[in-house]
């Protein structure tokens, strides 16, 4: 597996790996007014969010096409702490191996590439895989106040924090 910049092409292959709604908000929580997507909407919410602050838009590939997605942007004014989201993997590639290797990926990226020191992440506690992912990556559950919510298909999700602190 390698990591390229996000091409909007990329969008048209995303948008086949969200099997449902159900799916579809456990990765994009409501960012995204309607269900289902288009590779468009994809586009122009990374043209909107990119304006306000600094993110980075990759995919994962390898010898077979597009594999994974995920973004890094900065959350903190010294841009050293970065926020993994939209971690998002190639249905038929789930439980191979493919979620652990591009995080693990996205965490090398993200302290070798872009200087940061700290990795955070907010999963919904009903996505046991990705908590699993990224528990196996090395990511720790952090305790916080107050809980981040949404509501999502006519129930309350709730978010678990994560962090990875770099090894110094």
């Amino acid at each position: 597996m390698k990591l390229r910049e996000y091409n909007a092409s990329d969008a048209e292959v995303i948008t086949t790996w969200i099997e449902n709604e159900y799916a579809f908000r456990q990765w994009s929580a409501d960012r995204y007014e309607k269900y289902p997507i288009t590779a468009n909407d994809i586009n122009q919410y990374y043209d909107k969010e990119k304006n306000n602050y600094k993110m980075y838009i990759i995919t994962a590939y390898d010898e077979s096409g597009t594999v994974g997605h995920f973004t890094l942007r900065f959350v903190d004014e010294h841009k050293k702490t970065v926020r993994l989201g939209f971690v998002i993997i190639d249905n038929k590639k789930r439980k191979k191996g493919y979620g652990k290797q591009m995080v693990d990926f996205a965490i090398k990226y993200a302290f070798d590439n872009i200087g940061a020191n700290k990795i955070s992440l907010g999963v919904f506690e009903n996505n046991h895989n990705a908590i699993k992912c990224y528990e196996r990556c090395g990511f720790q559950k952090k305790k916080i106040e107050i809980v981040e919510s949404y509501e999502c298909m006519g129930e309350i999700w709730n978010c678990i924090e994560m962090e990875y602190l770099k090894e110094v």
